[in-house]
């Protein structure tokens, strides 16, 4: 991604109030890149494990784009724009806010058992931060700084006919980066690098009752990186030929599910939260919710 040729507009940070959709077998809400936050996701992020009493951040960002979810918990998000400082709490998972460039940030006042989610609109690149509020507020007078990000190779995913051929092992738990820190851990993914697909909505499944049974349908086209952010659940994986049972209970594992694949999710534990990165946004066509249309189409019938 090179910046270098455009135009880079400083916008407002505000708070976003997320899509809720209303379900007694636990509550969903789901982010669009560019329809609900105002830019395209690039990497997904999460902090979890936070001791109290901690922070995160104290840091801006030269070109990148955030939006902020408590998931699960509660905390703080105190920003500052070079004149004043302001302090919003985050702690209903169908709110977030949304952090524009150059714009200084911090996290603090963790609840018990929070759980941050991060979007971001660019990969990582530690030439894009500034960690000196001093240096910080120069660069907003001035605001010409400059950076070329490293273009990263696309993993090319298997042609739309390969839904009726895919099986199952072409799921795969992914093991995930998982930076170790006091003031609590963090895991990230970068598009089409540990996930072979560009992120286009994250969607999360949470409040949900004992003995739940979630899903039960397969995607025509869609790919989905399915991880258990807090607490625990079960996969059940059906191919139209046999099934596997995948249990997640850590949130630096993730399972791949690609098009043609019938799954449920069940049994989940006590607080659980079920984070969705999907390949594209919601298309209802995409669905396929009927077992018997899923087996014709596999060509198992």
């Amino acid at each position: 991604m090179d910046l270098s040729g455009e135009t880079l507009v400083r916008k407002n940070e505000q708070i976003i109030q997320l899509p809720k959709i209303f379900d007694e077998r636990g509550n969903l809400s789901f982010i669009e890149g560019l329809n609900h936050i105002p830019f395209s996701i690039e990497r997904t992020y999460w902090i979890y494990d936070v001791p109290g009493g901690e922070f995160r951040g104290s840091h801006a960002f030269r070109f990148q784009e955030e939006f902020i979810v408590a998931l699960s918990g509660s905390f703080d998000v105190v920003l500052h724009d070079g004149k004043s400082e302001r302090k919003y709490q985050l702690n209903r998972s169908y709110m977030g806010i949304y952090v524009p460039r150059m714009t200084w940030r911090r996290m603090e006042n963790f609840s018990t058992n929070s759980l941050c989610l991060v979007l971001s609109s660019i990969r990582y690149d530690e030439k894009d931060y500034i960690r000196d509020f001093d240096l910080f507020l120069q660069e907003l007078k001035k605001e010409n700084s400059f950076f070329n990000s490293i273009i990263y190779p696309k993993i090319v995913l298997p042609t739309k006919d390969a839904f009726s051929s895919n099986r199952l092992d072409a799921c795969k738990v992914i093991p995930l980066p998982k930076v170790h820190d006091p003031a609590g851990n963090l895991t990230a993914i970068n598009n089409c690098t540990d996930v072979p697909f560009e992120i286009k909505r994250v969607f999360y499944i949470y409040d949900i009752p004992a003995g739940t049974t979630r899903g039960a349908h397969a995607h025509r086209e869609v790919y989905q990186f399915i991880v258990a952010a807090s607490s625990s659940f079960d996969l059940t994986l059906d191919d139209g030929y046999e099934t596997r049972v995948v249990h997640l209970d850590r949130p630096f594992y993730g399972l791949l599910v690609v098009p043609g694949i019938w799954c449920r999710l069940e049994n989940f534990s006590s607080a659980a939260v079920c984070m969705v990165l999907a390949s594209d946004v919601y298309c209802k066509e995409d669905y396929i919710c009927d077992y018997d249309e899923f087996l014709s189409l596999k060509q198992c019938k």
